[in-house]
């Protein structure tokens, strides 16, 4: 909440009985949700965040209620986004795309959270000149978004023509999107259909849910590739409408969240008592959602010709799948 009397930039909360405990940085992002949780680590680092008129900066400090917390960011400047020498693993370049397989732990629009070191920065490194200018300024038109930590197939416009005839072709679902996840147990039926509006967790701003009113419409069909035993399942994804982000909003929504997910699965699964070690200590401390964009196919914006695109899930997708299947041969 803004306070009245300082700038509508600045925030003062005050935490209640229910909020005894909680995070510094956690409880702040719980509450404005203008600000990542990192930003906020960031700002409280920075000595932008004060208890009571005191300037604190731990971000893991426990809030205590009735205090006044006060964050105070400094005033936007303006930036435009620099090229950045960043590795790509480039799958198909021409004058109008670029598809390439993009690592986890990549964001890909920089932001105040991550102002450099994104999947733009390095796309303007690698394309130079060869971008013609979209919107007026000189930069990659991201068709579709991947979250950081998800790895896989993305399609990059090069001209402001081949933006639009691809964002066309995305919002038409003119195109094949297939992804691979590794869940917590064996969804039954194996091959389903999972239908449910998508918006803001009203519990939490900072996750989607599956709502019953103001809802985005979504529709994911998923099929199980291999079960490990009744811990753990290899599956397969398709998106029927909406974006990358409804798998794991879906999959947590019918009881099997994504192994890693640090949005969705908030306590330890009892899918796990179901996995001998060492499977179940790498499931349980795998770092991200184990979510990969495998299959791209479109038909390209200026030729028409049929384009298709597969990339193989990365090394820690492949390791943890490994261990989860050598576990489950081990106990039959």
């Amino acid at each position: 909440m803004a306070d009245p009397a300082f700038p509508s930039s600045v925030f003062s909360l005050t935490p209640g009985p229910d909020d005894a405990g909680a995070r510094l940085d956690s409880y702040l992002a719980a509450h404005i949700n203008t600000l990542s949780r990192s930003r906020l680590k960031a700002l409280i680092l920075e000595g932008a965040v004060t208890r009571n008129g005191v300037v604190t900066r731990d971000a893991s400090e426990s809030v205590q209620p009735g205090l006044l917390y006060r964050v105070t960011p400094p005033p936007p400047i303006p930036s435009t986004p620099q090229g950045e020498d960043i590795a790509l693993s480039i799958l198909y370049e021409d004058a109008a795309l670029l598809v390439l397989d993009k690592p986890a732990g990549l964001v890909v629009h920089p932001a105040p959270g991550n102002p450099d070191g994104t999947l733009v920065n390095a796309l303007i490194a690698h394309c130079g000149d060869s971008l013609t200018g979209i919107g007026g300024e000189r930069r990659p038109g991201i068709v579709h978004r991947l979250d950081k930590d998800t790895s896989g197939v993305m399609v990059v416009a090069k001209t402001e023509l081949a933006l639009a005839r691809l964002s066309a072709a995305f919002a038409a679902r003119d195109l094949e999107r297939e992804y691979k996840a590794l869940c917590w147990g064996v969804p039954s039926p194996a091959t389903g259909r999972i239908e449910g509006d998508i918006g803001r967790d009203p519990r939490e701003r900072k996750r989607m849910a599956v709502v019953t009113r103001n809802g985005k419409h979504a529709i994911t069909h998923y099929q199980t590739v291999r079960a490990f035993g009744m811990g753990a399942a290899l599956i397969a994804c398709r998106l029927e409408t909406g974006r990358t982000h409804q798998i794991r909003v879906h999959m947590a929504h019918i009881g099997h969240p994504l192994i890693g997910d640090p949005l969705y699965l908030k306590r330890r699964p009892a899918a796990a008592k179901s996995i001998n070690e060492p499977a179940r200590g790498l499931a349980l401390d795998f770092p991200r959602q184990a979510l990969h964009a495998e299959t791209l196919g479109f038909s390209h914006p200026l030729t028409g010709a049929a384009l298709r695109f597969q990339a193989p899930p990365p090394a820690d997708f492949k390791a943890l799948e490994d261990a989860l299947l050598a576990c489950a041969q081990n106990r039959t």
